[in-house]
This record gives C-alpha cells, structure tokens and sequence, in this order.
C-alpha cells in the first residue's frame, strides 16, 4: 500500500503515521503538510507545501497512492460559520479533488467526529459544517471514502493533540483512561487503535461509509 497523510502533526495523524510506519503491507508513506515531521523512516517522504489549496505544482507527487488519511482539522471555537467552513470544508475538498482526479482507486479515510450533522440542517454550527464536508466527499469519484466520527481518544506514544483545550483535557483525564476504556471499550479509542482502524478500511472496506466510535474500533480489531 501507498499512503498520503494530511495532518501528520496533529494527535490522530500521529497515530495513523505510526502505525504507518510500523505495517509491513505499507510500502510508501507521503506526508504533506505545511511543516515537516520529525519522523524518520526509510519508506517515509515528507512533501512541504505551504498552501494545500494549492496543490497544482506538486501533481505530479500525489498519484500513484492507494490511500490517503485526512487529519487535519480546528476547533470552531471563537470562529464564525464562514470562517469555519473555509478551515474546514473548503479545504478538505480542495484537497480531495485534487487527489479524486489523479487516484480513480484511491480509499479516502476522513477524521470527522462524533455528532457532526449529516442533514446540514442542525443548531450545531460546526456539526453542520463537518456533515456538508462529509456529503461532499461522498459524491467524489474515489474507490471508496470512508468517515471516521471518534468521541474520546486516548493520545499515546507522544502523540498531542494541537488544539489547546484538548490538549489540557487529556492532560487533566489521563489517570482517568485507563478505567475509562475498560468500562467503555467500545467508545473510548486511542490514537493506536484509530491508525490501525484507518489502515483496516484501506485494506479491506468497511460496511459503513460512516464508523461511530464502536465502527472503529472494530476496524481496528479486523487490522
């Protein structure tokens, strides 16, 4: 397998980078972003591109891959729905159409999240946001795409998450993770277990375009 990563530094790109790294099926792992990793590994290539709405320049680097696992994404906090749609939709789908023309077999795995708004029609402003952003990368011509909507994660092997408040709510909640997950282990996830989840439906599909916490992690069982 051949992946892109979009959102390797955040929490969840972490993990699904990771456990990348760490499958002996994934050949190639392309990072693209607007800073580099830190990682090193002989399969990985790190693609800097300072505006990823932008990608024309670098087409010729983003074909030939099997998967790509979309991470990146912000709080709505203080933003307004414009403001939050162009962060969230409008890039996700200039990226995603870029990739949708070059990789006609591509798996698209989009971290979304729990309680986004498929009806677009809600009070939420950042649920109806995420679920147009989720319509609209169904209607792309991928092999499949598939819609990743964790609750809790548990960040582990360094990963951290970028956005401020979560970062202190994991930090405040960490004793409390390890109890949590045994009395909920089909709601509470960990960065491990949502890489292994998104390297699952690349390799083998799901039956659900769209995986609720439980979904994935029984993804993450199947591997």
């Amino acid at each position: 397998m051949k992946a892109l990563i979009f959102g390797a530094t955040g929490m969840v790109g972490h993990g699904v980078l990771r456990e990348s790294l760490l499958a002996t099926d994934v050949e190639q792992v392309v990072v693209v972003g607007r800073t580099a990793v830190e990682a090193t590994n002989p399969k990985l290539q790190l693609l800097v591109v300072p505006d990823l709405t932008r990608l024309g320049a670098v087409e010729a680097q983003l074909q030939g891959f099997d998967a790509c696992f979309f991470c990146l994404g912000v709080s709505s906090s203080g933003m307004d729905e414009a403001q939050y749609s162009s962060l969230t939709y409008d890039l996700t789908l200039a990226v995603a159409e870029v990739l949708a023309r070059l990789n006609p077999n591509m798996t698209f795995v989009y971290v979304s999240g729990a309680g986004t708004d498929s009806s677009e029609k809600g009070k939420s402003m950042w649920a109806r946001v995420k679920g147009r952003t989720e319509n609209a990368l169904l209607r792309l011509p991928f092999k499949a795409v598939y819609l990743f909507r964790p609750g809790m994660i548990q960040p582990l092997n360094g990963a951290v998450s970028k956005t401020s408040v979560y970062r202190w709510t994991y930090i405040v909640m960490a004793p409390l993770m390890p109890l949590l997950r045994r009395l909920f282990p089909r709601q509470v996830l960990t960065t491990v277990s949502v890489g292994q989840a998104m390297l699952g439906v690349a390799r083998h599909g799901a039956a659900s375009a769209v995986l609720e916490a439980r979904d994935i992690q029984a993804a993450a069982l199947r591997g």
